[in-house]
C-alpha cells in the first residue's frame, strides 16, 4: 500500500527567507532560486566583500577577505545560481553550503525536487528553463524525510540521485563488513550487494511517496545498468549526472512529466474498460433476465442506481412465467442506498423468483419473502417495499398485491394512463410481523400498457423547490409522452430522462421501471 504523501502547503521559514538555514548538522533542504535572481546570502556560511559584485555566475575572482573563489562552475558550460555563491564551507571550514531559500517573483510552469546527499556540497543541477523559457524551480532534499516534507502538491517532477543511501540496520562482519551506519558501500569491502539493494529501495520508497509523480534517476556515465533497473522499477527514464546540462535536463524533465501524465491516462482507461467488463458480468448476474418464453406480453425495463458510479442500488424487479401461463411481474424497494441493501434487493429478489416457480402466489408469497427479510437484514430497522403483478393466461385479468409500495400505472388505446386502485394496499414487508397482504383482482381489457416503479422515478424535485413530481405528475407526463407516440423502451427513456431534467441532474434515489406490453 503506498505510503500516505504529506500535503502540508506551509513551507519552511528557511525556505520563505524569515529565518536563516539551520546548522550543517541538522541538514536543511535548500531551494534553488531561477535565472537572473540572487539567494539570499547566509552571513554564517559566507563571508564576502559588501563591495563584490555578483552579476556572472562563473565569476571566479578571489574574495580579499577569504582569499578563496567565491563563484564555481559545474562544468557544464551553462550558468546555474545553484552553482554560484560559497566555497562550500561554514565559519568552522566544515560542512556543506546552505543558502537562505528565497521565493521568485518570477513565475514558474514546473517545480522540480532534487532529491541527493553530495557531502562536499558541490552542485549536480545546472541551470534549467522550462519550453516557453521560464524558469524551472527547483528544490532540494538531502534525505527521503526532507522529499517527504517538500512533496507539496505542485511539485511535478522529482530527480533522485541513485547514490543516495538508504537507512539501514548495522551490518556485522558475519554480513560481509558493510558500514555500520547502515549506508550502501560499493568500495570492495563487501557491501556492494547491499548498495544494489539500498539505492533500488529508496527509489521504490520515493515512488510509494509519490505515485502520482513522474521520477528521473540521475547515476554515473560508469553505471549505466543500474539506471536501466531504475526504469524497470518505475522511474520514467534515468540521466548520467557527470553528463548533465541546462538544456538536456530541462528537456527530460518536460518529457518526463508528460510520459507520466500519458501512463496515467492510459492506466485509468484500462481500469476503466476492466471495470466495465465487470460491470457487465455483474449485470448479467444481478440483475435479471425475464422468463417470457411463450408469452404474447413485450418487456421492456429502466434501472438508475442512485448511489454515484454503482451497479446496483436496493430497487430490484423480476418478471416470470409458469408452466401454467401466468405471467408475474415484481418490482421492489429496500429502504437505503448502499451496497448492503443492494445485496439484500438482490436476495429477495432471487428469493421471489423461487417462491413463485414454486407455486406460491400472493399473501402466501410476501409472507415468505418477510422472512427472509428478517433474517438477511443486517438491521432491524431495514424494511422493503413490493408491489407484486400475476397476469392471467389470457392477459385479461391480474391479481394485484401491494406492500407499502405505488400501485402500477395502466395505460390502454383511447383511455387516459390511471393508476390502479391502492385501497388495501398492505404494509412494507420487515415492518409488521405476521403482517398479511390482500391480493385485488383488477381488469386490464384486451390491450393495455403496464408500468411497474419504485419511488424515486416520483420523489425528484420539480424545479428549484421543494415541490416534487409525485404520482399525479408522472401520470399527466406519461400521458402526454404516449400521446405523443412513445412506447415501450423509448416511453420509458423518455419517462427517467424528463425526471432527471425536472429534477435539475441526477435523482438522490435509485429508479427502477417495468413495463408490459399487451397488443390484441
Amino acid at each position: 500500500m503506498p505510503v500516505p504523501v504529506p500535503r502540508q502547503r506551509a513551507i519552511p521559514a528557511v525556505e520563505c527567507g524569515q529565518a536563516p538555514a539551520a546548522s550543517p548538522d541538522s541538514g536543511p533542504s535548500k531551494e534553488q532560486a531561477p535565472p537572473g535572481t540572487h539567494p539570499a546570502e547566509n552571513p554564517t556560511t559566507r563571508r564576502e566583500n559588501p563591495t563584490e559584485k555578483r552579476e556572472k555566475p562563473t565569476d571566479t575572482s578571489p574574495d580579499p577577505s577569504t582569499g578563496t573563489a567565491t563563484g564555481t562552475s559545474t562544468g557544464t558550460g551553462t550558468d546555474s545560481p545553484a552553482a554560484t555563491g560559497t566555497d562550500g564551507r561554514t565559519a568552522t571550514g566544515a560542512g556543506r553550503t546552505h543558502t537562505d531559500l528565497t521565493r521568485s517573483a518570477v513565475p514558474t510552469n514546473l517545480t522540480v525536487l532534487l532529491i541527493e546527499d553530495d557531502p562536499a556540497g558541490s552542485p549536480i543541477v545546472p541551470d534549467l528553463l522550462d519550453q516557453a523559457g521560464k524558469p524551472i524551480r527547483v528544490r532540494t532534499a538531502r534525505n527521503l524525510t526532507e522529499a517527504g516534507r517538500l512533496l507539496t502538491d505542485d511539485v511535478h517532477c522529482i530527480l533522485l540521485d541513485l547514490a543516495l543511501s538508504a537507512p539501514a540496520p548495522a551490518r556485522t562482519s558475519a554480513d560481509g563488513g558493510g558500514n555500520a551506519n547502515g549506508n550502501a558501500s560499493g568500495n570492495g569491502n563487501g557491501g556492494g550487494d547491499t548498495e544494489d539493494h539500498d539505492e533500488l529501495a529508496v527509489l521504490r520508497h520515493v515512488l510509494e511517496l509519490a505515485p502520482r509523480h513522474a521520477v528521473l534517476a540521475l547515476t554515473s556515465s560508469s553505471d549505466a545498468e543500474r539506471g536501466a533497473e531504475a526504469v524497470a522499477v518505475g522511474a520514467q527514464d534515468y540521466l548520467f549526472r557527470d553528463e548533465l546540462d541546462g538544456r538536456l535536463l530541462s528537456r527530460a524533465i518536460r518529457y518526463a512529466v508528460e510520459r507520466k501524465r500519458s501512463d496515467s491516462a492510459e492506466r485509468r482507461l484500462a481500469e476503466g474498460r476492466v471495470r466495465a467488463q465487470e460491470n457487465r458480468r455483474l449485470e448479467r448476474g444481478l440483475l435479471p433476465t425475464p422468463l417470457l418464453a411463450g408469452s404474447p406480453l413485450r418487456f421492456a425495463a429502466r434501472y438508475r442506481p442512485g448511489r454515484s458510479r454503482a451497479l446496483l442500488g436496493g430497487d430490484f424487479y423480476d418478471v416470470v412465467r409458469t408452466p401454467d401461463g401466468t405471467v408475474h411481474a415484481m418490482i421492489g424497494d429496500v429502504c437505503g442506498h448502499g451496497p448492503d441493501e443492494a445485496a439484500l434487493g438482490v436476495e429477495l429478489r432471487i428469493a421471489w423468483r423461487a417462491l413463485t416457480l414454486a407455486g406460491l402466489c400472493g399473501d402466501e408469497l410476501l409472507g415468505t419473502l418477510q422472512q427472509v427479510l428478517e433474517h438477511e437484514r443486517s438491521d432491524d430497522e431495514i424494511f422493503a417495499t413490493l408491489c407484486a403483478v400475476d397476469i392471467s393466461p389470457d392477459g385479461r385479468r391480474a391479481g394485484l398485491c401491494l406492500a407499502g409500495h405505488p400501485s402500477p400505472l395502466i395505460a390502454a388505446p383511447g383511455v387516459p394512463a390511471r393508476l390502479l386502485p391502492y385501497d388495501n394496499n398492505g404494509p412494507a414487508l420487515g415492518l409488521l410481523p405476521g403482517a398479511r397482504w390482500p391480493r385485488m383482482q383488477v381488469e386490464l381489457g384486451a390491450e393495455w400498457s403496464l408500468m411497474l416503479y419504485t419511488d424515486g422515478l416520483i420523489e425528484g424535485h420539480v424545479g428549484e423547490g421543494r415541490e416534487r413530481l409525485g404520482q399525479d405528475g408522472m401520470v399527466e407526463m406519461v400521458r402526454r409522452q404516449r400521446a405523443e407516440g412513445l412506447r415501450g423502451e423509448e416511453l420509458l427513456r423518455a419517462a427517467v430522462n424528463e425526471v432527471r431534467e425536472l429534477n435539475g441532474g441526477e435523482l438522490a434515489d435509485d429508479v427502477a421501471v417495468v413495463l408490459l406490453d399487451r397488443t390484441a
